[in-house]
């Protein structure tokens, strides 16, 4: 994996502190959502608590800022509601986060399908996210949960019906 290109951004201390002037705090969240989605994709992490206080994204040492808590909840409810996160727990401290939205997955999935002539065949979730099939695709390795609710969405425009067996997950797209 190479090292992550950090933006100027990060390195300057004020960036680390939510800003007053409502413009420049726009600017501001949308410079953090971007650098969240980045990273994260760097990393292929989906899942994030908010009290992980050595994380990287929420602390540079070079310049000895931290990201506080309100703020970062501030950043994450921004990705929520571009359809970028979801908040798994009540205190709001566990989240999962795409880099791209789940219609945008399921978009990609199923392009990926009708492609690969897999229309009216049965998959499992390895075979979609880690397949060999998929090893050069945005969702490769994508979390089982993200892809869970992926597929419920598409089984909800009628394109897959999702089987449930033991706990386990096949799919079969229509």
């Amino acid at each position: 994996m190479t090292d992550f290109q950090w933006p100027w951004e990060y390195e300057f201390p004020p960036f680390f502190t939510l800003q007053t002037h409502e413009e420049t705090q726009k600017r501001q969240l949308n410079v953090w959502c971007s650098l969240f989605l980045k990273y994260l994709k760097h990393l292929n992490k989906f899942r994030i608590n908010v009290n992980e206080s050595a994380f990287p994204l929420y602390y540079n040492e070079s310049v000895n800022r931290r990201l506080s808590s309100d703020m970062i909840l501030k950043i994450l409810t921004k990705l929520q509601s571009s359809g970028h996160a979801q908040q798994l727990d009540k205190k709001g401290y566990e989240w999962l986060v795409y880099w791209h939205t789940l219609d945008e997955y399921g978009n990609m999935i199923y392009e990926w399908i009708q492609e690969t002539g897999q229309t009216n065949t049965v998959c499992t979730l390895y075979e979609i996210s880690s397949g060999e099939l998929t090893s050069d695709k945005e969702f490769h390795e994508i979390d089982e949960d993200v892809l869970i609710k992926v597929l419920r969405l598409l089984e909800e425009r009628g394109k897959c019906e999702l089987i449930e067996l033991d706990g386990s997950y096949g799919v079969k797209f229509l």
